[in-house]
Protein backbone atom coordinates (compact mmCIF):
# COMPACT_ATOMS: atom_id res chain seq x y z
CA UNK A 1 0.00 0.00 0.00
CA UNK A 2 2.87 2.33 0.82
CA UNK A 3 4.36 1.63 -2.62
CA UNK A 4 1.12 2.60 -4.40
CA UNK A 5 0.77 5.79 -2.31
CA UNK A 6 4.32 6.88 -3.15
CA UNK A 7 3.66 6.14 -6.84
CA UNK A 8 0.46 8.20 -6.76
CA UNK A 9 2.44 11.02 -5.13
CA UNK A 10 4.82 11.03 -8.14
CA UNK A 11 1.84 11.44 -10.50
CA UNK A 12 -0.05 14.00 -8.37
CA UNK A 13 1.51 17.00 -10.12
CA UNK A 14 -0.16 19.39 -12.53
CA UNK A 15 2.57 18.99 -15.19
CA UNK A 16 2.31 15.17 -15.13
CA UNK A 17 -1.50 15.27 -15.43
CA UNK A 18 -1.24 17.84 -18.23
CA UNK A 19 1.29 15.61 -20.01
CA UNK A 20 -1.08 12.64 -19.67
CA UNK A 21 -3.97 14.66 -21.11
CA UNK A 22 -1.86 16.03 -23.99
CA UNK A 23 -0.40 12.61 -24.77
CA UNK A 24 -3.74 10.78 -24.70
CA UNK A 25 -5.66 13.32 -26.81
CA UNK A 26 -2.70 13.86 -29.16
CA UNK A 27 -2.25 10.10 -29.59
CA UNK A 28 -5.91 9.67 -30.57
CA UNK A 29 -5.66 12.49 -33.12
CA UNK A 30 -2.42 11.12 -34.57
CA UNK A 31 -3.82 7.59 -34.74
CA UNK A 32 -6.95 8.85 -36.52
CA UNK A 33 -4.89 10.37 -39.36
CA UNK A 34 -4.03 7.61 -41.86
CA UNK A 35 -0.37 7.59 -42.84
CA UNK A 36 1.15 9.25 -39.75
CA UNK A 37 1.22 6.79 -36.83
CA UNK A 38 2.75 6.96 -33.35
CA UNK A 39 6.34 6.34 -34.51
CA UNK A 40 6.39 9.60 -36.48
CA UNK A 41 4.84 11.60 -33.62
CA UNK A 42 7.16 10.15 -30.97
CA UNK A 43 10.19 10.75 -33.21
CA UNK A 44 9.21 14.41 -33.64
CA UNK A 45 8.51 14.91 -29.90
CA UNK A 46 11.67 13.18 -28.62
CA UNK A 47 13.92 16.27 -28.64
CA UNK A 48 11.30 18.25 -26.66
CA UNK A 49 11.00 15.56 -23.95
CA UNK A 50 14.73 15.74 -23.14
CA UNK A 51 14.19 19.05 -21.33
CA UNK A 52 11.31 17.67 -19.20
CA UNK A 53 11.39 15.63 -16.01
CA UNK A 54 11.64 11.88 -16.73
CA UNK A 55 8.09 11.13 -15.55
CA UNK A 56 6.65 14.04 -17.57
CA UNK A 57 8.47 13.17 -20.78
CA UNK A 58 7.66 9.47 -20.50
CA UNK A 59 3.95 10.07 -19.77
CA UNK A 60 3.66 12.17 -22.94
CA UNK A 61 5.26 9.42 -25.02
CA UNK A 62 3.30 6.68 -23.25
CA UNK A 63 0.12 8.64 -23.90
CA UNK A 64 0.79 8.76 -27.62
CA UNK A 65 1.93 5.13 -27.72
CA UNK A 66 -1.04 3.78 -25.77
CA UNK A 67 -3.82 5.90 -27.28
CA UNK A 68 -2.86 5.94 -30.97
CA UNK A 69 -4.47 2.53 -31.52
CA UNK A 70 -7.76 3.87 -30.17
CA UNK A 71 -7.69 6.60 -32.82
CA UNK A 72 -6.45 4.22 -35.51
CA UNK A 73 -9.69 2.24 -35.30
CA UNK A 74 -11.76 5.26 -36.44
CA UNK A 75 -10.63 5.40 -40.12
CA UNK A 76 -10.29 1.59 -40.15
CA UNK A 77 -14.00 1.26 -39.33
CA UNK A 78 -15.38 4.25 -41.24
CA UNK A 79 -13.35 4.30 -44.48
CA UNK A 80 -11.63 0.88 -44.51
CA UNK A 81 -8.21 2.53 -44.07
CA UNK A 82 -6.28 1.70 -40.87
CA UNK A 83 -5.01 4.78 -39.05
CA UNK A 84 -2.01 2.81 -37.74
CA UNK A 85 -0.52 -0.37 -39.16
CA UNK A 86 -1.76 -2.49 -36.24
CA UNK A 87 -5.38 -1.51 -36.97
CA UNK A 88 -5.34 -3.39 -40.28
CA UNK A 89 -7.20 -6.36 -38.77
CA UNK A 90 -9.90 -4.00 -37.48
CA UNK A 91 -11.00 -3.35 -41.06
CA UNK A 92 -11.98 -7.03 -41.49
CA UNK A 93 -15.08 -6.73 -39.32
CA UNK A 94 -15.30 -3.00 -38.59
CA UNK A 95 -15.90 -1.73 -42.12
CA UNK A 96 -18.54 -4.39 -42.98
CA UNK A 97 -20.48 -3.12 -39.95
CA UNK A 98 -20.25 0.41 -41.34
CA UNK A 99 -21.47 -0.83 -44.72
CA UNK A 100 -24.53 -2.26 -42.91
CA UNK A 101 -25.20 1.11 -41.26
CA UNK A 102 -23.78 0.07 -37.85
CA UNK A 103 -20.83 2.49 -37.70
CA UNK A 104 -21.59 3.71 -34.18
CA UNK A 105 -21.94 0.15 -32.91
CA UNK A 106 -18.57 -0.80 -34.44
CA UNK A 107 -16.81 2.29 -33.02
CA UNK A 108 -18.32 1.75 -29.58
CA UNK A 109 -17.30 -1.90 -29.60
CA UNK A 110 -13.75 -1.01 -30.70
CA UNK A 111 -13.40 1.62 -27.94
CA UNK A 112 -14.74 -0.76 -25.28
CA UNK A 113 -12.50 -3.65 -26.38
CA UNK A 114 -9.46 -1.35 -26.51
CA UNK A 115 -10.24 -0.05 -23.02
CA UNK A 116 -10.59 -3.57 -21.64
CA UNK A 117 -7.32 -4.69 -23.27
CA UNK A 118 -5.39 -1.70 -21.93
CA UNK A 119 -6.74 -1.96 -18.38
CA UNK A 120 -6.35 -5.76 -18.31
CA UNK A 121 -2.69 -5.44 -19.34
CA UNK A 122 -1.87 -2.77 -16.75
CA UNK A 123 -3.55 -4.70 -13.91
CA UNK A 124 -1.61 -7.86 -14.84
CA UNK A 125 1.66 -5.95 -14.80
CA UNK A 126 0.98 -4.23 -11.47
CA UNK A 127 0.29 -7.65 -9.94
CA UNK A 128 3.45 -9.11 -11.49
CA UNK A 129 5.68 -6.16 -10.51
CA UNK A 130 6.84 -7.71 -7.17
CA UNK A 131 7.80 -10.91 -9.01
CA UNK A 132 9.75 -8.92 -11.60
CA UNK A 133 11.54 -7.09 -8.81
CA UNK A 134 12.75 -10.46 -7.45
CA UNK A 135 13.76 -11.91 -10.81
CA UNK A 136 15.48 -8.80 -12.21
CA UNK A 137 18.54 -8.88 -9.83
CA UNK A 138 19.37 -12.39 -11.11
CA UNK A 139 20.33 -10.90 -14.48
CA UNK A 140 24.04 -10.18 -14.75
CA UNK A 141 26.08 -9.00 -17.74
CA UNK A 142 25.98 -12.38 -19.49
CA UNK A 143 22.23 -12.80 -18.99
CA UNK A 144 21.46 -9.32 -20.32
CA UNK A 145 23.73 -9.95 -23.33
CA UNK A 146 21.91 -13.22 -24.09
CA UNK A 147 18.50 -11.55 -23.56
CA UNK A 148 19.46 -8.76 -25.97
CA UNK A 149 20.71 -11.33 -28.49
CA UNK A 150 17.44 -13.27 -28.14
CA UNK A 151 15.51 -10.03 -28.64
CA UNK A 152 17.29 -9.16 -31.86
CA UNK A 153 16.87 -12.73 -33.18
CA UNK A 154 13.14 -12.63 -32.41
CA UNK A 155 12.84 -9.28 -34.21
CA UNK A 156 14.56 -10.73 -37.27
CA UNK A 157 12.54 -13.94 -37.53
CA UNK A 158 9.30 -12.05 -36.84
CA UNK A 159 9.61 -10.71 -40.41
CA UNK A 160 8.55 -13.97 -42.02
CA UNK A 161 9.56 -14.14 -45.65
CA UNK A 162 12.00 -11.23 -45.10
CA UNK A 163 14.18 -12.64 -42.33
CA UNK A 164 17.41 -12.38 -44.36
CA UNK A 165 16.93 -8.72 -45.26
CA UNK A 166 15.72 -7.99 -41.70
CA UNK A 167 18.96 -9.56 -40.38
CA UNK A 168 20.96 -7.38 -42.79
CA UNK A 169 19.13 -4.26 -41.54
CA UNK A 170 19.77 -5.27 -37.90
CA UNK A 171 23.49 -5.76 -38.66
CA UNK A 172 23.51 -2.33 -40.35
CA UNK A 173 22.03 -0.87 -37.15
CA UNK A 174 24.72 -2.59 -35.05
CA UNK A 175 27.36 -1.16 -37.42
CA UNK A 176 25.94 2.37 -37.05
CA UNK A 177 26.27 2.04 -33.28
CA UNK A 178 30.00 1.28 -33.60
CA UNK A 179 30.76 4.54 -35.44
CA UNK A 180 32.66 7.07 -33.30
CA UNK A 181 34.69 6.76 -30.10
CA UNK A 182 34.29 3.40 -28.37
CA UNK A 183 33.46 3.48 -24.66
CA UNK A 184 36.45 1.64 -23.12
CA UNK A 185 39.69 2.78 -24.78
CA UNK A 186 38.22 5.77 -26.67
CA UNK A 187 39.69 4.66 -29.97
CA UNK A 188 38.08 5.95 -33.17
CA UNK A 189 36.04 3.52 -35.26
CA UNK A 190 34.87 4.17 -38.83
CA UNK A 191 35.24 7.96 -38.54
CA UNK A 192 37.50 8.33 -41.65
CA UNK A 193 39.08 11.41 -39.96
CA UNK A 194 35.76 13.26 -40.11
CA UNK A 195 35.23 15.24 -36.92
CA UNK A 196 31.41 15.10 -37.08
CA UNK A 197 31.56 11.28 -36.92
CA UNK A 198 33.68 11.23 -33.74
CA UNK A 199 30.59 11.61 -31.56
CA UNK A 200 28.88 8.76 -33.41
CA UNK A 201 25.60 8.58 -35.29
CA UNK A 202 22.85 9.96 -33.07
CA UNK A 203 19.94 7.56 -32.53
CA UNK A 204 17.31 10.34 -32.58
CA UNK A 205 18.64 11.67 -35.90
CA UNK A 206 18.34 8.19 -37.43
CA UNK A 207 14.86 7.70 -35.94
CA UNK A 208 13.60 11.02 -37.30
CA UNK A 209 15.09 10.27 -40.71
CA UNK A 210 13.87 6.69 -41.07
CA UNK A 211 10.37 7.25 -39.69
CA UNK A 212 9.35 10.92 -39.83
CA UNK A 213 11.15 12.26 -42.91
CA UNK A 214 10.60 9.10 -44.97
CA UNK A 215 6.86 9.26 -44.17
CA UNK A 216 6.81 12.95 -45.14
CA UNK A 217 8.43 12.14 -48.52
CA UNK A 218 5.97 9.27 -48.98
CA UNK A 219 2.97 11.54 -48.34
CA UNK A 220 4.32 14.38 -50.49
CA UNK A 221 4.87 12.22 -53.58
CA UNK A 222 1.34 10.76 -53.45
CA UNK A 223 -2.03 12.23 -54.34
CA UNK A 224 -4.61 13.50 -51.88
CA UNK A 225 -7.31 10.90 -51.36
CA UNK A 226 -10.99 11.84 -51.63
CA UNK A 227 -12.70 10.33 -48.61
CA UNK A 228 -16.43 9.78 -48.38
CA UNK A 229 -17.78 9.66 -44.84
CA UNK A 230 -20.82 7.74 -43.63
CA UNK A 231 -23.39 9.02 -41.13
CA UNK A 232 -23.15 7.68 -37.59
CA UNK A 233 -26.27 6.17 -36.14
CA UNK A 234 -26.91 4.65 -32.72
CA UNK A 235 -25.35 5.15 -29.29
CA UNK A 236 -21.66 4.98 -28.45
CA UNK A 237 -22.24 3.44 -24.99
CA UNK A 238 -23.78 0.22 -26.28
CA UNK A 239 -20.35 -1.34 -26.92
CA UNK A 240 -19.69 -1.71 -23.19
CA UNK A 241 -22.83 -3.85 -22.81
CA UNK A 242 -22.01 -5.89 -25.92
CA UNK A 243 -18.44 -6.51 -24.71
CA UNK A 244 -19.83 -7.96 -21.47
CA UNK A 245 -21.56 -10.68 -23.54
CA UNK A 246 -18.18 -11.98 -24.79
CA UNK A 247 -15.98 -12.26 -21.67
CA UNK A 248 -14.15 -15.37 -22.92
CA UNK A 249 -12.97 -13.78 -26.18
CA UNK A 250 -11.96 -10.56 -24.41
CA UNK A 251 -10.09 -12.38 -21.63
CA UNK A 252 -8.15 -14.71 -23.94
CA UNK A 253 -7.31 -11.86 -26.35
CA UNK A 254 -6.03 -9.71 -23.48
CA UNK A 255 -3.87 -12.61 -22.27
CA UNK A 256 -2.39 -13.07 -25.75
CA UNK A 257 -1.63 -9.34 -25.87
CA UNK A 258 0.16 -9.40 -22.50
CA UNK A 259 2.23 -12.49 -23.36
CA UNK A 260 3.18 -11.31 -26.86
CA UNK A 261 3.99 -7.82 -25.60
CA UNK A 262 6.51 -9.16 -23.09
CA UNK A 263 8.43 -11.04 -25.82
CA UNK A 264 10.81 -8.68 -27.68
CA UNK A 265 10.18 -8.41 -31.41
CA UNK A 266 6.74 -10.04 -31.43
CA UNK A 267 4.25 -7.29 -30.61
CA UNK A 268 0.73 -6.46 -31.76
CA UNK A 269 0.51 -8.34 -35.05
CA UNK A 270 1.18 -11.79 -33.59
CA UNK A 271 -1.13 -11.12 -30.63
CA UNK A 272 -3.88 -9.97 -32.98
CA UNK A 273 -3.76 -12.92 -35.33
CA UNK A 274 -3.55 -15.45 -32.49
CA UNK A 275 -6.55 -13.83 -30.80
CA UNK A 276 -8.53 -13.53 -34.04
CA UNK A 277 -7.82 -17.15 -34.98
CA UNK A 278 -8.84 -18.35 -31.51
CA UNK A 279 -12.06 -16.32 -31.61
CA UNK A 280 -12.95 -17.69 -35.06
CA UNK A 281 -12.18 -21.32 -34.18
CA UNK A 282 -14.24 -21.24 -30.97
CA UNK A 283 -17.14 -19.10 -32.26
CA UNK A 284 -20.65 -20.47 -32.79
CA UNK A 285 -20.83 -18.36 -35.98
CA UNK A 286 -17.37 -18.56 -37.63
CA UNK A 287 -18.89 -17.71 -41.01
CA UNK A 288 -19.52 -14.13 -39.78
CA UNK A 289 -15.80 -13.38 -39.36
CA UNK A 290 -14.66 -10.94 -42.04
CA UNK A 291 -18.28 -9.88 -42.62
CA UNK A 292 -18.96 -7.80 -39.51
CA UNK A 293 -18.47 -10.15 -36.55
CA UNK A 294 -18.51 -8.48 -33.13
CA UNK A 295 -16.26 -11.24 -31.73
CA UNK A 296 -13.65 -10.62 -34.44
CA UNK A 297 -13.61 -6.89 -33.72
CA UNK A 298 -13.29 -7.53 -29.96
CA UNK A 299 -10.40 -9.98 -30.49
CA UNK A 300 -8.43 -7.60 -32.73
CA UNK A 301 -8.84 -4.46 -30.62
CA UNK A 302 -8.39 -6.12 -27.22
CA UNK A 303 -5.15 -7.84 -28.26
CA UNK A 304 -3.42 -4.85 -29.82
CA UNK A 305 -4.23 -2.51 -26.89
CA UNK A 306 -2.97 -5.04 -24.33
CA UNK A 307 0.52 -4.92 -25.88
CA UNK A 308 1.83 -1.38 -25.04
CA UNK A 309 1.87 -1.85 -21.25
CA UNK A 310 3.33 -5.36 -21.59
CA UNK A 311 6.04 -4.09 -23.96
CA UNK A 312 7.35 -1.96 -21.10
CA UNK A 313 8.34 -5.10 -19.13
CA UNK A 314 11.57 -6.01 -21.03
CA UNK A 315 12.36 -2.30 -21.31
CA UNK A 316 12.06 -1.60 -17.58
CA UNK A 317 13.23 -4.94 -16.18
CA UNK A 318 16.22 -5.52 -18.47
CA UNK A 319 16.70 -2.28 -20.42
CA UNK A 320 15.92 -4.15 -23.64
CA UNK A 321 13.40 -2.56 -26.03
CA UNK A 322 11.28 -4.95 -28.06
CA UNK A 323 10.34 -2.54 -30.85
CA UNK A 324 11.09 0.89 -32.30
CA UNK A 325 8.73 2.84 -30.04
CA UNK A 326 10.13 1.45 -26.79
CA UNK A 327 13.65 1.95 -28.22
CA UNK A 328 12.83 5.65 -28.60
CA UNK A 329 11.58 5.77 -25.00
CA UNK A 330 14.84 4.20 -23.83
CA UNK A 331 16.69 7.30 -25.03
CA UNK A 332 14.55 9.44 -22.67
CA UNK A 333 15.67 7.26 -19.73
CA UNK A 334 19.32 7.60 -20.69
CA UNK A 335 19.17 11.38 -21.13
CA UNK A 336 17.89 11.74 -17.53
CA UNK A 337 20.36 9.19 -16.11
CA UNK A 338 17.55 6.77 -15.25
CA UNK A 339 18.98 3.39 -16.28
CA UNK A 340 16.33 0.70 -16.91
CA UNK A 341 17.26 -2.74 -15.66
CA UNK A 342 17.49 -4.74 -12.45
CA UNK A 343 18.60 -1.71 -10.39
CA UNK A 344 15.49 0.25 -11.42
CA UNK A 345 13.20 -2.40 -9.90
CA UNK A 346 15.31 -2.55 -6.74
CA UNK A 347 15.83 1.16 -6.12
CA UNK A 348 12.95 2.96 -7.90
CA UNK A 349 9.99 0.59 -7.73
CA UNK A 350 7.64 3.52 -7.05
CA UNK A 351 8.69 5.08 -10.38
CA UNK A 352 7.86 1.83 -12.21
CA UNK A 353 4.43 1.52 -10.57
CA UNK A 354 3.80 5.21 -11.31
CA UNK A 355 4.26 4.49 -15.02
CA UNK A 356 1.75 1.63 -14.82
CA UNK A 357 -0.80 3.78 -12.99
CA UNK A 358 -0.25 6.48 -15.62
CA UNK A 359 -1.16 3.91 -18.29
CA UNK A 360 -4.28 3.01 -16.31
CA UNK A 361 -5.38 6.66 -16.05
CA UNK A 362 -4.54 7.12 -19.73
CA UNK A 363 -7.00 4.42 -20.81
CA UNK A 364 -9.80 5.96 -18.74
CA UNK A 365 -9.13 9.45 -20.13
CA UNK A 366 -9.05 8.21 -23.74
CA UNK A 367 -12.32 6.28 -23.39
CA UNK A 368 -14.14 9.30 -21.92
CA UNK A 369 -12.71 11.59 -24.60
CA UNK A 370 -13.70 9.27 -27.44
CA UNK A 371 -17.23 8.61 -26.20
CA UNK A 372 -17.98 12.34 -26.28
CA UNK A 373 -15.76 13.63 -29.11
CA UNK A 374 -16.11 11.06 -31.91
CA UNK A 375 -18.52 13.18 -33.98
CA UNK A 376 -15.95 15.97 -34.20
CA UNK A 377 -12.90 13.71 -34.30
CA UNK A 378 -13.86 11.97 -37.55
CA UNK A 379 -13.19 15.24 -39.42
CA UNK A 380 -9.45 14.68 -38.84
CA UNK A 381 -9.59 11.88 -41.42
CA UNK A 382 -10.21 14.47 -44.17
CA UNK A 383 -6.84 16.30 -43.76
CA UNK A 384 -5.00 16.17 -47.16
CA UNK A 385 -1.96 13.88 -47.34
CA UNK A 386 0.39 16.44 -48.88
CA UNK A 387 -0.43 19.05 -46.24
CA UNK A 388 0.38 16.46 -43.59
CA UNK A 389 3.63 15.60 -45.36
CA UNK A 390 4.72 19.26 -45.41
CA UNK A 391 3.93 19.68 -41.69
CA UNK A 392 5.86 16.51 -40.75
CA UNK A 393 8.82 17.63 -42.88
CA UNK A 394 9.08 21.03 -41.15
CA UNK A 395 8.59 19.65 -37.64
CA UNK A 396 11.15 16.89 -38.21
CA UNK A 397 13.90 19.27 -39.31
CA UNK A 398 13.11 21.61 -36.40
CA UNK A 399 13.39 18.62 -34.03
CA UNK A 400 16.71 17.46 -35.51
CA UNK A 401 18.23 20.95 -35.44
CA UNK A 402 17.14 21.55 -31.84
CA UNK A 403 19.14 18.50 -30.64
CA UNK A 404 22.60 20.05 -31.05
CA UNK A 405 22.00 23.11 -33.28
CA UNK A 406 23.80 21.22 -36.03
CA UNK A 407 23.18 21.51 -39.76
CA UNK A 408 25.20 18.30 -40.19
CA UNK A 409 22.57 16.42 -38.18
CA UNK A 410 19.90 17.76 -40.55
CA UNK A 411 21.90 16.49 -43.55
CA UNK A 412 22.36 13.05 -41.94
CA UNK A 413 18.64 12.92 -41.12
CA UNK A 414 17.78 13.85 -44.71
CA UNK A 415 20.05 11.05 -45.94
CA UNK A 416 18.34 8.54 -43.68
CA UNK A 417 14.99 9.97 -44.75
CA UNK A 418 15.74 9.19 -48.39
CA UNK A 419 17.03 5.76 -47.36
CA UNK A 420 13.86 5.13 -45.35
CA UNK A 421 11.71 6.23 -48.31
CA UNK A 422 13.50 3.71 -50.54
CA UNK A 423 12.94 1.00 -47.91
CA UNK A 424 9.21 1.85 -47.82
CA UNK A 425 8.92 1.62 -51.60
CA UNK A 426 10.69 -1.74 -51.57
CA UNK A 427 8.66 -2.98 -48.57
CA UNK A 428 11.85 -3.58 -46.56
CA UNK A 429 11.48 -3.24 -42.77
CA UNK A 430 13.29 -0.31 -41.13
CA UNK A 431 12.57 -1.25 -37.49
CA UNK A 432 15.52 -3.74 -37.24
CA UNK A 433 17.92 -0.83 -37.91
CA UNK A 434 16.75 1.03 -34.79
CA UNK A 435 16.75 -2.09 -32.63
CA UNK A 436 20.18 -3.00 -33.98
CA UNK A 437 21.53 0.40 -32.88
CA UNK A 438 19.99 0.15 -29.39
CA UNK A 439 20.59 -3.54 -28.70
CA UNK A 440 24.02 -3.45 -30.38
CA UNK A 441 25.26 -0.97 -27.78
CA UNK A 442 23.85 -3.05 -24.92
CA UNK A 443 25.35 -6.26 -26.33
CA UNK A 444 28.82 -4.74 -26.77
CA UNK A 445 29.00 -3.31 -23.24
CA UNK A 446 27.61 -6.43 -21.53
CA UNK A 447 29.76 -8.81 -23.60
CA UNK A 448 32.92 -6.96 -22.62
CA UNK A 449 31.90 -6.97 -18.95
CA UNK A 450 30.87 -10.64 -19.03
CA UNK A 451 33.98 -11.91 -20.82
CA UNK A 452 36.20 -10.83 -17.90
CA UNK A 453 34.95 -13.85 -15.90
CA UNK A 454 34.86 -16.34 -18.78
CA UNK A 455 37.68 -18.88 -19.15
CA UNK A 456 35.96 -21.49 -21.34
CA UNK A 457 32.92 -21.20 -23.66
CA UNK A 458 30.79 -23.15 -21.16
CA UNK A 459 31.51 -20.54 -18.45
CA UNK A 460 29.33 -18.09 -20.38
CA UNK A 461 26.20 -20.19 -19.78
CA UNK A 462 27.03 -21.87 -16.48
CA UNK A 463 24.27 -20.04 -14.55
CA UNK A 464 20.60 -21.15 -14.68
CA UNK A 465 19.11 -18.05 -16.36
CA UNK A 466 21.98 -17.86 -18.86
CA UNK A 467 21.48 -21.53 -19.73
CA UNK A 468 17.72 -21.05 -20.18
CA UNK A 469 18.28 -18.05 -22.46
CA UNK A 470 20.89 -19.93 -24.47
CA UNK A 471 18.54 -22.91 -24.93
CA UNK A 472 15.78 -20.50 -25.98
CA UNK A 473 18.07 -18.97 -28.61
CA UNK A 474 19.01 -22.40 -29.96
CA UNK A 475 15.37 -23.54 -29.93
CA UNK A 476 14.14 -20.41 -31.72
CA UNK A 477 16.82 -20.76 -34.42
CA UNK A 478 16.14 -24.49 -34.94
CA UNK A 479 12.38 -23.89 -35.25
CA UNK A 480 12.99 -21.01 -37.65
CA UNK A 481 15.33 -23.04 -39.90
CA UNK A 482 12.87 -25.94 -40.00
CA UNK A 483 10.12 -23.51 -40.95
CA UNK A 484 12.32 -21.98 -43.69
CA UNK A 485 13.11 -25.44 -45.10
CA UNK A 486 9.41 -26.35 -45.07
CA UNK A 487 8.51 -23.09 -46.82
CA UNK A 488 11.15 -23.74 -49.47
CA UNK A 489 9.86 -27.27 -50.02
CA UNK A 490 6.29 -25.98 -50.36
CA UNK A 491 7.52 -23.35 -52.80
CA UNK A 492 9.28 -25.99 -54.93
CA UNK A 493 6.13 -28.11 -55.02
CA UNK A 494 4.05 -25.09 -55.99
CA UNK A 495 6.50 -24.20 -58.79
CA UNK A 496 6.49 -27.78 -60.08
CA UNK A 497 2.69 -27.83 -60.07
CA UNK A 498 2.58 -24.51 -61.94
CA UNK A 499 5.19 -25.65 -64.44
CA UNK A 500 3.35 -28.89 -65.22
CA UNK A 501 -0.15 -27.44 -64.94
CA UNK A 502 -0.72 -27.44 -68.72
CA UNK A 503 0.54 -31.05 -69.08
CA UNK A 504 -1.60 -32.21 -66.18
CA UNK A 505 -4.61 -30.43 -67.64
CA UNK A 506 -4.06 -31.99 -71.07
CA UNK A 507 -3.69 -35.47 -69.56
CA UNK A 508 -6.83 -34.93 -67.51
CA UNK A 509 -8.79 -33.84 -70.60
CA UNK A 510 -7.54 -36.85 -72.59
CA UNK A 511 -8.63 -39.23 -69.84
CA UNK A 512 -11.97 -37.46 -69.54
CA UNK A 513 -12.53 -37.71 -73.31
CA UNK A 514 -11.68 -41.43 -73.32
CA UNK A 515 -14.03 -42.05 -70.39
CA UNK A 516 -16.88 -40.18 -72.08
CA UNK A 517 -16.28 -42.09 -75.32
CA UNK A 518 -16.53 -45.42 -73.47
CA UNK A 519 -19.67 -44.27 -71.67
CA UNK A 520 -21.25 -43.09 -74.91
CA UNK A 521 -20.42 -46.40 -76.63
CA UNK A 522 -21.93 -48.37 -73.73
CA UNK A 523 -25.15 -46.36 -73.82
CA UNK A 524 -25.43 -46.75 -77.62
CA UNK A 525 -25.05 -50.53 -77.31
CA UNK A 526 -27.64 -50.68 -74.51
CA UNK A 527 -30.11 -48.69 -76.59
CA UNK A 528 -29.43 -50.86 -79.65
CA UNK A 529 -30.03 -54.06 -77.63
CA UNK A 530 -33.18 -52.62 -76.14
CA UNK A 531 -34.84 -51.99 -79.50
CA UNK A 532 -33.29 -54.92 -81.39
CA UNK A 533 -33.53 -57.92 -79.05
CA UNK A 534 -33.55 -60.37 -81.95
CA UNK A 535 -29.97 -59.63 -82.78
CA UNK A 536 -29.05 -61.03 -79.33
CA UNK A 537 -31.18 -64.18 -79.91
CA UNK A 538 -29.50 -64.82 -83.21
CA UNK A 539 -26.18 -64.76 -81.52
Amino acid sequence: MELILSSVDILARWDVLLALLAGSVGGVLIGAIPGVGPAVAIAILLPATFSMDPIVGLTVLLGIYGSSMYGGSIPAILINTPGTAVNALTTYDGYPMTARGEARRALSLAYSASFFGGVFSVICLILFAPLLAKVAPLFGSREIFLAALLGIILVVIAHRGQSLIAAAMACFGIFLNTVGLEAVKYSKRYTFDQSFLSSGVNLIVVVLGLFALSQAFFLLQGDDEKIRMTKLRGGLFQGLRELARHPRVAGVSGTFGVLMGMIPGVGEFTAQFLSYTYAQKTSKRPQDFGHGSSEGLIAAETANNAVPAAAMVPLLALGIPGEALTAMMLSVFYVHNVVPGPQLFQNQMDFVVALYIALLILNVMVLIFLLFATNHLIKVVKIPNRFLGACILVLSFVGVYSLRNSVTDCMIAAGFGIFGFVLKRLSIPAVPIILGMVLGGIMEVKLRAGMARVKTPFDFIDRPIAMVLFLMIVGVLVIHFFRVLKDRQDLKEAKWSTKHASTNFGMHMFRRKRFLSRERGRKVRETHLKYNPRSTDKR
